[in-house]
């Protein structure tokens, strides 16, 4: 089986600690006891029944073979009434409590699988939420979501069904074979030679279905991932060209996907008829056998149907036991999976008595920073400066200089090594980080729009405003005009691509969302990259007249929109090498300088 690495380490079918697992996965379903313990009487009255019925049914067929028999030596007309009609009853009765006890237990089950599932997911929910963003950083949203998706949905089924299939199985199964002692040691003991034939073989292509799988769902991913990478470059592709080049590599993942698909399917539908087979030989040598028997007078033509019925009942759960343990390996590995995605380290909590900033000055000193994303990798050390209220901050530098860094590390995204960070004087460690983000607007380079309408986009920050706010945020972020040109206006909806929009529309909508929450600090990454010339203009003075008595952040590349900075701090390699204003460090005649002309060369 194919390995595949994740957050958690290997994609693995079999758990790594089966014990642990299962205490924990059990220690889950507490608030379930009143359902389980029904579950569990519900299947000890079904497996009892499955094996008296066929006893019972023994009986009744020799009283009515003998009454038959009788009926037609005394030439008088055959009747099932007296104590033959109460035994037909007996038995009817028997077989609808039977299936009462099979649905009562199935029904719960699902409830039970469901209502685990349901709190899992709310678990892993909130959890995420707990998450530090080094956790997403570092991991594919596709593997996380899959702990959330396919494998809570394999443990349901492997409840609901493995489970139940099993501990129902291992019962029937042990008192079935009780009783076939009992009948006759010779034919038990035959059936149970082509049962360990079927089991043996059920083994085998049980072990290379489990590695075909494994190899099937490898290859899924990668069919996905590769329409997915040239979905989304469909452009590109066309403007070099290369359409030929991406037909024929999506064909060759979905020739790969084909034939390990083809492959675990041919094992898993082989199985069946060649079991199948097997055990209507075996059925056929018994029969032959038992007839003997009937003919010596050693077994009746009762007990030959019950032990026919103890076979039926015995052989199926026999052949499937190497599936229904793999199957809950696979659910116990997913649960492994799922636990140690809620073991994940969280954010450091808040604190209990919470400083309080409500609308802040903007007042932001960074005091002896030092940060890493890794233990012992130091990506910031020393890092000092104070940006005053209303002033206008500008971080530049090459890409990976630390530019976002210094932003996450002052929106509470990451925690700080090392020094510390204060707001209006206060650390911003002794703030709730929803206390201290409501003080913060932010405009990012990467922009993001939600499922749903113009407005509410809009008023992403703001859900109680106004529709009269929000033309006015529009209208201030030069994007009331567009927005009327829409079929339905501010009332359009969009998806969560936004694909019917373009890069520049998506971004204008995102400042007037921040226009709209009119926070006192602004910090803005590349907010008008992806305009045009006039509009950039036309935003430029709109956020000239935000960013007034506001503290901003600006983030930026093309260095001729910062000049007006009463700050601009020079990042190389995670520090701060240059700062000051615009003709301050160009009379220094040093890496930025160097860096300002290089752009008008």
């Amino acid at each position: 089986m194919s390995a595949k690495k994740t957050f958690a380490g290997i994609e693995r079918e079999v758990p790594q600690n089966t014990r642990s697992t299962v205490v924990r996965l059990f220690s889950q379903l507490r608030s379930q006891r009143v359902r389980l313990t029904v579950v569990a009487v519900s299947i000890v009255f079904y497996v009892a029944l499955s094996i008296w019925n066929p006893m019972y049914s023994a009986i009744v067929i020799d009283h009515l073979w003998n009454s038959v028999q009788a009926a037609w030596q005394a030439g008088t007309p055959f009747s099932v009434t007296g104590t033959m009609g109460r035994e037909l009853i007996q038995l009817t009765i028997q077989y609808l409590f039977t299936w009462l006890f099979y649905y009562l237990q199935s029904y719960l089950m699902a409830s039970v699988a469901e209502s685990l599932v349901l709190s899992l997911r709310t678990q892993i929910a909130q959890k995420l939420h707990r998450l530090p963003l080094r956790f997403f950083d570092q991991n594919k949203a596709g593997e996380i979501l899959s702990r959330v998706t396919s494998d809570l949905d394999k443990i349901s089924e492997v409840l609901q069904t493995g489970l139940l299939k099993l501990i129902v199985a291992i019962g029937t199964i042990i008192g079935s074979l009780i009783v076939m002692f009992c009948y006759s040691v010779p034919l038990t003991c035959l059936f149970l030679v082509f049962m360990a034939a079927s089991m043996v073989i059920t083994n085998i292509v049980a072990r290379k279905n489990l590695r075909c799988a494994a190899e099937r769902q490898e290859t899924i991913g990668v069919l996905t991932g590769v329409v997915e990478e040239y979905y989304n470059g469909r452009d590109i592709i066309k403007a070099y060209n290369h359409e030929a080049e991406s037909i024929q590599k999506v064909s060759q993942a979905a020739e790969a996907n084909r034939v390990a698909s083809q492959k675990a399917d041919f094992l898993t539908n082989c199985v069946n008829p060649l079991i199948r087979l097997l055990t209507r030989m075996s059925q056929v040598i018994i029969a032959v056998v038992a007839g003997r028997a009937m003919l010596n007078g050693t077994m009746t033509v009762g007990v030959v149907q019950a032990f026919f019925q103890y076979v039926n009942q015995s052989a199926e759960p026999l052949t499937e036991a190497s599936y229904m343990i793999n199957s809950l390996q696979a659910a116990l590995a997913s649960a492994e999976r799922t636990f140690e995605l809620l073991d994940e380290a969280e954010e450091r909590p808040d604190p209990v008595h919470p400083a309080t900033v409500e609308r802040a000055e903007g007042r932001i000193a960074f005091e002896h920073v030092s940060f890493g994303y890794e233990p012992g990798r130091p990506l910031m050390r020393d890092i000092s400066f104070t940006a005053q209220p209303g002033k206008k901050i500008a971080v530049v530098g090459s890409t990976g200089a630390g530019k976002t860094t210094l932003i996450n590390l002052l929106m509470r995204f990451y925690e700080v090594d090392g020094g510390k960070i204060t707001l209006d004087g206060v650390s911003t460690a002794e703030m709730t980080r929803a206390g201290l983000r409501k003080n913060f607007g932010m405009v990012l380079q990467d922009t993001w729009l939600f499922e749903g309408t113009v407005a509410e986009n809009i008023a992403y920050g703001r859900p109680d405003a106004t529709r009269e706010e929000i033309v006015a945020a529009a209208r201030a972020a030069k994007v009331d005009y567009f927005i009327r040109t829409m079929p339905q206006g501010y009332d359009t909806v969009l998806d969560n691509e936004s694909g019917n929009l373009s890069a520049g529309q998506r971004q204008l909508l995102t400042i007037a969302r921040v226009f709209l929450c009119d926070p006192p600090i602004l910090i803005l990454d590349e907010a008008t990259s992806s305009v045009d010339t006039r509009t950039e203009a036309e935003i430029g003075k709109a956020m000239k007249a935000l960013m007034h008595g506001r503290t901003s952040f600006v983030i930026a590349h093309r260095l001729s929109t910062i000049r007006d900075a009463d700050t601009i701090l020079f990042m190389e390699h995670g520090s701060i090498i240059e700062q000051g204003d615009h003709k301050t460090l160009l009379a220094r005649k040093g890496a930025y300088a160097a860096l300002y002309y290089s752009q008008f060369e």
